[in-house]
């Protein structure tokens, strides 16, 4: 590698960012990734015609890294409606924003899962978190989101009904033990943008970023694992099993566990949030519809959502067909097969929607997502490395350095840049 090089340890989003800011600023970059495609955590196969995002993942267009980093259009975007359906046995409700989804105010009115009050101060948390930055919100004294909900004055049945299985959704935690600044930041992303999916699935994404790193003079190397990182007075040597490359700088943008042994950065965090989801396919004809809205789970913690996935994006799912998501969130689903998980599920619709059968639902792909996120209790911001974190010529890229989300993930990718940039 030549004067000015830097190496870039893992593709995705992160290190995808980072590499293409590098590249455009001058310097020559090689970009190295153990799979054999661009990523990280977010990934799409596809199966029997069905495009299967790895775990429920979602596109919100309201963070501003997304707006910064992605062409949108080039994206083809489908969207969800705003709000979700509260679903029981025996009955299904829907809560929207009425700002925003002027079709179902008329519903979200007559909901009666939670009060004419909680509705009237999810207004007013809107306007107080609309005028508060990322920064602001992430720098404010902390707490759990349920503490905070309830200091808001929220009733019980809101927390539960719906913060619990909406932001279970979002944080992988149904207890609301998560810190209330995740909640505020996206509340706050939500209320300004939308929730989409690009047609062609969730890792539409990091491709679009590769190609950009690319077009920008990247080199990406699929398939090349880094093993060892080894920081020098006057560069870094970079071990790809077996072979030593030298640089000017190493920005590692791998997952925790690998970005902690590969720079003894004991700050990155590596406690987990886990879930489960399973995919299905189902005749078109008798799938559940919901105006493209989640279905969020009141009556059970488990499963804790069903996502109509080819109702909010057709092409997800072949002609005649059409496609669900359910996401588990209890440790308990990692030790239950295929079948159990999907019986759960077709017994779970058969409840909301007594007047259905859905005895023809099939499990099409389950994923098993033992590190999805890294757990956020409150405070723990404020003990997450620096991208300089490791210091010398080595640099960190990872969500891990920010908060857990493809916000995080993006601006950390943006900052190491910077930080090479500067230190240059």
């Amino acid at each position: 590698m030549t004067a000015d090089s830097v190496a870039v340890v893992g593709g995705g989003l992160a290190g995808l960012v980072a590499a293409r800011r590098l590249a455009t600023g001058g310097a020559d970059v090689t970009l190295f990734e153990r799979r054999d495609s661009v990523g990280g955590r977010v990934r799409t196969e596809h199966r029997e015609g069905f495009t299967l995002d790895r775990g429920f993942q979602v596109l919100f267009t309201g963070y501003p890294a997304v707006r910064t980093e992605l062409d949108l259009d080039a994206l083809d975007l489908r969207y969800f409606t705003p709000g979700a359906v509260i679903a029981r046995p025996g009955s299904r409700s829907t809560l929207s924003d009425p700002l925003r989804d002027p079709q179902s105010a008329l519903a979200s009115l007559r909901n009666h899962e939670v009060t004419q009050t909680d509705k009237v101060r999810t207004l007013l948390l809107r306007q107080d978190v609309g005028t508060r930055t990322e920064v602001e919100i992430f720098r404010s004294a902390d707490k759990s989101i349920r503490e905070y909900l309830r200091e808001w004055g929220f009733s019980e049945s809101y927390i539960e009904n719906f913060v619990a299985p909406f932001y279970g959704g979002i944080t992988l935690d149904r207890s609301l033990s998560t810190s209330k600044r995740v909640f505020e930041y996206t509340f706050k992303s939500l209320s300004e943008g939308r929730i989409a999916l690009p047609a062609r699935g969730m890792q539409a994404i990091p491709e679009q970023l590769a190609d950009a790193a690319r077009s920008a003079g990247a080199s990406i190397r699929l398939g090349e694992r880094v093993v060892d990182v080894t920081d020098h007075d006057d560069g870094v040597t970079i071990e790809v099993e077996g072979d030593a490359i030298t640089a000017d700088a190493v920005v590692v943008a791998t997952d925790p566990k690998t970005a902690r042994q590969l720079t003894g950065t004991d700050s990155i965090p590596t406690a987990t949030r886990s879930c489960v989801t399973q995919h299905y396919r189902l005749p078109s004809e008798i799938a559940p519809t919901t105006g493209r809205k989640l279905l969020l789970n009141a009556g059970d913690p488990s499963p804790n959502t069903i996502v109509p996935m080819s109702e909010v994006a057709p092409e997800y799912a072949p002609d005649g067909a059409a496609l669900l998501n359910a996401t588990f969130l209890e440790d308990a689903a990692f030790d239950r097969d295929e079948a159990a998980l999907a019986e759960e599920t077709r017994l779970t619709l058969e409840s909301w929607y007594p007047d259905r059968d859905f005895e023809e639902l099939a499990p099409v792909r389950t994923h098993r997502i033992e590190f999805a996120q890294f757990d956020q209790p409150p405070g723990i911001h404020e003990e997450l490395p620096d991208v300089r974190a490791p210091g010398g010529r080595t640099y960190l890229a990872g969500d891990y350095t920010a908060w857990s989300s493809i916000q995080g993930a993006m601006r950390s990718g943006r900052e190491a840049a910077r930080a090479v940039q500067r230190d240059r």
